[in-house]
């Protein structure tokens, strides 16, 4: 396979990735903002929201959002650390593992989700689909 060289066709769809990926998460940032909301706040309520890191019946493990949210252990840590002071998730430590840590939406963390969704929805319209 032949090394692409600086400027390539590769490399312009790479920078294009990338740039859409920053405008889509400032045009998110600037709908969430006046919500105490960013960009990321937002993917980790979306995710416990949709309960696709869970278990059935179950609420999410953070290494189960980390794998799913563009954020380093630590960086994510926080962000739930922010999100539960703010009362928008609660933390619980797993019975069967004392390492795991559960984390869910509270009923103020659904109601402030519920109300965000859509002007999360209308910023990816305008930046993806405008």
């Amino acid at each position: 396979m032949a090394m692409e060289t600086p400027g390539s066709p590769l490399e312009d769809q790479w920078r294009e990735i990338l740039s859409v990926h920053a405008r889509t998460m400032c045009e998110i940032d600037r709908a969430l903002h006046p919500h105490g909301l960013g960009a990321s706040d937002f993917e980790v309520l979306d995710i416990l929201a949709s309960g696709a890191a869970a278990e059935p019946g179950e609420q999410c493990r953070v290494q189960n959002i980390a794998g799913r949210v563009h954020l380093s252990q630590s960086a994510l840590s926080r962000l739930i650390g922010r999100l539960e002071k703010d009362g928008l998730v609660e933390r619980t430590v797993c019975q069967e593992d004392r390492r795991g840590v559960w984390v869910a939406l509270t009923e103020k963390g659904r109601d402030l989700y519920a109300e965000v969704l859509p002007l999360q929805r209308a910023a990816l319209e305008r930046v993806l689909n405008g």
